[in-house]
């Protein structure tokens, strides 16, 4: 099985990796950075992937302390510091991401699978630059964002879908579109006519997985889109969330279990992929 790739999911490992190790050498957090030069809640951050540990000689000295002592584990976990430290592409638009963006981003460009639901707009994944652009354009006045702000993350935007068409492992996407957000009209019909277009043909890729939850179906829904990430064993699965008060990241058991229930009613709800090019077909005339 490959490696989980990009320095977030590489961190994130090399956290894991460091509670399983500490929780079998019987330390708390207390005890496992006494005389350290950082504190339990800095190793609680690793612990978690927040953040990194800064040099190679503090992983050795928490592996010291741990017991490791072969020299191909050390070596394991060296490397994967090591990939950890690296800076993504996303950094390069630090400056206008927002809180915990960045650390959105690094998870899905390392993600093996991805299951979303989206009933407000076309999935970001999705968008095309002109869907994208005339999206941005409208909030500019209201958010009081300028000119700089709406092309790069036009440009981040286009650069995450990337991870749809590399040729190295894609991601597999699995989307629930609520009808309502391909009937919602941004930028006008031309608009939407290529938007409809770009996700026909993603539709024809076989790791990617559009179904549509029409508006007059009476099943279970939710109003907040959600984004679960999966990065192959040991690694947790994780869930993005939208509320009203911001977004959430979080690998509790209890939170993805919720949000994986909430994903197969939602599914079970929707039409079955094999419709949907056929819908799509038909708005692409009807606008």
């Amino acid at each position: 099985m490959a490696a989980p790739t990009g320095p977030t999911v590489r961190r994130m490992q090399l956290g894991w990796e460091l509670k399983r190790l500490r929780d079998k050498a019987g330390f708390t957090l207390a005890e496992a950075v006494d005389g350290l030069t950082f504190s339990p809640s800095k190793l609680h951050r690793v612990e978690n992937g927040l953040t990194g540990l800064k040099t190679t000689a503090e992983l050795r000295t928490l592996l010291d302390r741990y017991g490791v002592e072969e020299e191909d584990d050390v070596d394991f976990l060296v490397e994967i510091h090591r990939d950890s430290l690296n800076r993504g592409w996303w950094s390069l638009y630090r400056s206008v991401l927002p809180s915990g963006m960045g650390m959105y981003i690094g998870l899905e460009s390392g993600a093996r699978s991805i299951r979303a639901w989206q009933p407000n707009v076309v999935l970001g994944l999705l968008q095309t630059e002109r869907y994208a652009r005339e999206m941005f354009q409208t909030a500019k006045p209201v958010e009081e964002t300028t000119t700089e702000f709406v092309e790069r993350h036009i440009q981040i935007r286009m650069e995450r879908k990337k991870a749809l068409t590399r040729r190295d492992s894609p991601v597999e996407l699995w989307v629930i579109q609520e009808e309502a957000t391909l009937r919602r009209v941004v930028g006008g019909p031309d608009v939407m006519r290529e938007q409809y277009e770009a996700i026909l043909a993603f539709t024809q890729l076989d790791h990617v997985t559009v179904q549509i939850l029409p508006m007059t179906t009476a099943t279970y829904r939710t109003g907040a889109n959600f984004t679960l990430l999966e990065f192959g064993s040991p690694l947790p699965t994780v869930v993005q969330s939208d509320a009203a008060d911001g977004s959430e990241i979080s690998d509790k058991d209890t939170t993805i279990w919720s949000f994986s229930r909430r994903f197969e009613a939602l599914r079970a709800g929707a039409l079955a992929p094999g419709e949907t090019p056929a819908f799509l077909q038909r708005l692409v005339r009807e606008i």
